[in-house]
């Protein structure tokens, strides 16, 4: 099925015809999430940076309507430098504005040392600035300078900012003071940070999915190692460990829901299946209306908007999906729209992403290829484009549709979609039969069972955040489903004989569908009354292990071969031939 396409036959004015037919009937789901967190900002601002460039900004924003204006200064030159405990120094404003809204600037000049010793919390409306330079007591600046628990916004001019987000929290504005153009923007943004503002609850967590924690371990940590905005956190309760993700920081970038291999984490709305849902009938209408060859290409909507205020046009044949950011869709998307009828995905690259996001997509697509390959398909059908590539983004496919016909995802769960995904591309391509690797934590593999450790006590299937393992029917067992596994690592964890270990890669065979029978064993019977209860490994390594206790001395170690009412029964006829036997143990 990855047959070269005829350039000559796609015709870019029909395609376009048909792109417009395609918007004009089906619109891309939105993120209608009611905006429901609210932040309070009274305005009081904060500035971080050199003597100079904190006395510049301090300036710029006297007049701008802001309650208070600290400026922190760093100035390792000045031998007066304050301590902390030292009165902060206020001037009073030389000019003016008519309404005489300017407010003081309190100045507070720090050694380098003490910039680096600043530890900042938060967001807007609520950001916590303590000084802990180890010689007393974390001390609170703005309960220090303006008599506050916290300072609404904070403008950082250094270099390095204090506050280490890739993605900071909204009030957190960072400016290059030397960055002439960005200057009154930077300003301007800072000024206009007063009163209430709401945003969305982007995402929704369904701890009933999540592989992160079990029995006290830890186990798959992937939307805690994408967020760029460091809003998701692991919240250790009285036994289990919860994830958690702060809304108040969240930004909606999206790569947590889309590294989530269970589908715990979700947008709110639009949720990823009615995504995949669309995916699939965008390429049906589009064929319904007589276009060719579709490539879609995933980009935020800004980008969308920057291109057409330039006046840039992609070609027909190129269907762009609308994101809020690109971490909203990940591999499982894009495959989703290749096994619909797509001919390429294309994922639009901007300027300014964060770093993790641009690590997360790159493997994101490293996934995404070496699946292609290990189902007999080209790479090349998903693609990263650089943010200016032009040429790139309006490139014809080299490879026809692998399929003409829509694809339905008639299940709720994410990993069984992605299944779903993974067998289409598999009756359409020519799977290699092989264990292919994949990049390191990608959520694909299969287990390694030591049957001679094994006891059969499915401490594993307790544990297992997913249907990949289970208990046998008749003879106790231990099954296994590769294509459920997500790699959590929980059984592995989990197992008290250290009979589990974890194989990472993706299978690309048939094998990966069915169950496995990883361990199995003949029941063991009671002695008593020949019930099966137990397996001869597992009442084995329990006589082992009690050999030497006093309660099962002698003829009592019987009872370990009981079922739980046979036991029973022999204490009580012990207990009736000589009563003062327990008191001797």
């Amino acid at each position: 099925m990855n047959q070269r396409i005829q350039l000559a036959s796609l015709d870019d004015q029909r395609n376009a015809e048909a792109r417009e037919a395609v918007r004009q009937r089906i619109s891309w789901p939105a993120n209608l999430t009611p905006a429901n967190v609210t932040y309070h900002s009274r305005g009081h601002a904060m500035v971080i940076g050199s003597a100079s460039d904190a006395e510049q900004a301090g300036r710029a924003l006297q007049n701008s309507g802001l309650a208070s204006i600290t400026l922190l200064m760093a100035n390792a030159d000045d031998p007066a430098t304050q301590s902390p405990e030292a009165s902060p120094q206020t001037e009073t404003p030389l000019d003016t504005s008519p309404q005489g809204h300017a407010q003081p600037l309190v100045r507070h000049v720090m050694t380098p040392g003490q910039i680096t010793a600043l530890r900042i919390s938060g967001h807007l409306g609520a950001f916590d600035v303590q000084l802990d330079d180890d010689v007393e007591a974390p001390l609170n600046l703005a309960r220090a300078f303006i008599d506050r628990d916290h300072f609404d916004v904070v403008l950082d001019l250094n270099a390095n900012p204090v506050m280490a987000a890739e993605l900071p929290p909204p009030g957190y504005v960072l400016l290059d003071w030397t960055d002439v153009d960005r200057r009154r923007d930077a300003v301007d943004a800072v000024a206009e940070l007063v009163g209430e503002f709401d945003k969305p609850r982007y995402f929704q967590v369904n701890s009933d999915l999540c592989a992160h924690s079990s029995s006290g371990n830890t186990g798959c940590t992937r939307c805690l190692d994408v967020c760029p905005a460091d809003a998701i956190s692991s919240h250790q309760g009285r036994i289990e460990s919860q994830i958690e993700i702060d809304p108040y920081l969240c930004q909606g970038v999206g790569s947590c829901t889309s590294a989530c291999p269970t589908g715990a984490i979700e947008f709110r709305l639009p949720d990823t299946r009615r995504q995949q849902d669309t995916l699939s009938t965008w390429l049906a209408a589009y064929r319904e209306a007589g276009g060719q060859a579709p490539v879609l290409r995933f980009i935020t909507h800004d980008s969308q908007d920057a291109e057409q205020a330039a006046g840039v046009t992609p070609a027909g044949h190129v269907l762009d999906i609308p994101l809020e950011e690109l971490g909203a869709a990940g591999h499982d998307q894009w495959l989703t729209a290749l096994a619909s009828g797509a001919a390429e995905v294309r994922i639009q690259q901007h300027a300014d992403m964060p770093a993790r996001l641009s690590a997360f997509l790159a493997d994101q697509v490293r996934q995404a290829q070496t699946l292609l390959t290990a189902l007999g398909h080209d790479p090349d059908r998903v693609q990263l484009l650089a943010d200016d590539d032009a040429q790139a983004r309006d490139a014809l496919p080299m490879l026809t549709p692998l399929t003409d016909q829509p694809l339905a995802l008639n299940e709720p769960n994410k990993r069984a979609r992605l299944n779903i995904v993974l067998a289409r591309l598999a009756e359409l391509g020519a799977p290699s039969g092989q264990r292919h690797a994949m990049p390191q934590g990608a959520a694909y593999g299969s287990i390694q069972v030591d049957s001679d450790a094994c006891t059969l006590c499915h401490a594993c299937v307790s544990n297992c955040p997913t249907p990949a393992l289970s208990s046998g029917g008749k003879a106790p067992s231990l099954n296994f489903r590769e294509a459920d596994c997500v790699q959590c690592g929980l059984c592995e964890q989990a197992c008290p004989e250290d009979a589990i270990t974890l194989m990472p890669g993706f299978l690309a065979a048939d094998e990966r569908e069915t169950l496995q029978v990883c361990h199995e064993e003949a029941p063991f019977e009671c002695i008593g009354c020949g019930k099966p209860f137990a397996t001869a490994s597992t009442v084995a390594n329990i006589k082992a292990k009690l050999a030497d206790h006093p309660y099962f001395a002698g003829d009592a170690m019987l009872r370990l071969e009981m079922c739980e009412d046979c036991r029973v029964k022999d204490v009580w006829k012990t207990m009736i031939r000589d009563p003062d036997a327990q008191l001797r143990i």
